[in-house]
């Protein structure tokens, strides 16, 4: 029954997060899942229509907080072979994907409306910047953020690297410096990647940077997601 109403509490949730503007192109919409009771595990999705298949997709991961990497199981993905009509989003490959993370879900008990809070976000049409710097006016944090990639080919052979340094000074005056990603690690098919949003753990101890991954393509800009995640304390 609990499993029941937290699951009733995600679609609906999800169905006000996917009936603003709908996206044109291959950009997916990234989805909030919540956190552990303890801050320690994440879950986030994406999910749109793929515009060379036409196919809507979902994919949903499982993160260790702490650890900065997903938890064994915890990724699942899937694309459906079903033809979406016009003005359609791709949101029923999310809905139909929910069911089978049932006992990851309880394992890790998961609560999808405790998502913590945003202090950061890329607006639609906003300057976008290699570092970005503000104060988290709740607990008069600040946070200056630095994302440094590298792209190496181009065309089809086209490949990215990155990495993030974060400095975080806490109220209490502490200083905090982090480095995450891979700057040596370059993803096939990507041409670059920029900082979406930023999120705060429910227990105030962590960050969860959101990371774009970009790819041109002659149908436009392809877009999906993946999150770094900063241990603050």
């Amino acid at each position: 029954m609990v499993h029941r109403k937290i699951r009733h509490a995600l679609i609906l949730s999800l169905l006000v997060t996917v009936a603003g503007s709908i996206s044109a192109g291959d950009v997916a919409r990234f989805v909030n899942l919540g956190f552990s009771p303890n801050s320690g595990i994440f879950m986030f999705a994406q999910h749109g229509i793929a515009v060379e298949e036409g196919f809507p997709f979902a994919e949903i991961y499982t993160v260790d907080v702490p650890g900065n990497r997903f938890v064994a199981d915890g990724v699942f993905q899937e694309t459906y072979a079903t033809r979406m009509s016009p003005g359609q989003d791709g949101s029923g490959a999310l809905y139909n994907l929910l069911p089978e993370l049932h006992d990851v879900v309880q394992d890790y008990q998961v609560n999808h409306l405790r998502q913590g809070r945003l202090i950061y976000l890329l607006v639609d049409g906003a300057e976008v910047r290699e570092r970005i710097e503000f104060r988290d006016f709740e607990t008069s944090n600040r946070y200056d953020i630095r994302i440094t990639q590298e792209q190496r080919g181009s065309g089809s052979d086209v490949r990215a690297a990155f990495h993030i340094d974060v400095t975080a000074e806490l109220a209490d005056g502490t200083v905090i410096d982090h480095r995450v990603g891979r700057p040596g690690y370059f993803r096939e098919d990507i041409d670059r990647y920029r900082i979406n949003q930023v999120i705060v753990s429910p227990d105030e101890r962590s960050l969860v940077i959101v990371v774009e991954r970009i790819r041109d393509t002659a149908a436009g800009k392809r877009v999906r997601y993946m999150v770094e995640t900063v241990k603050l304390r």
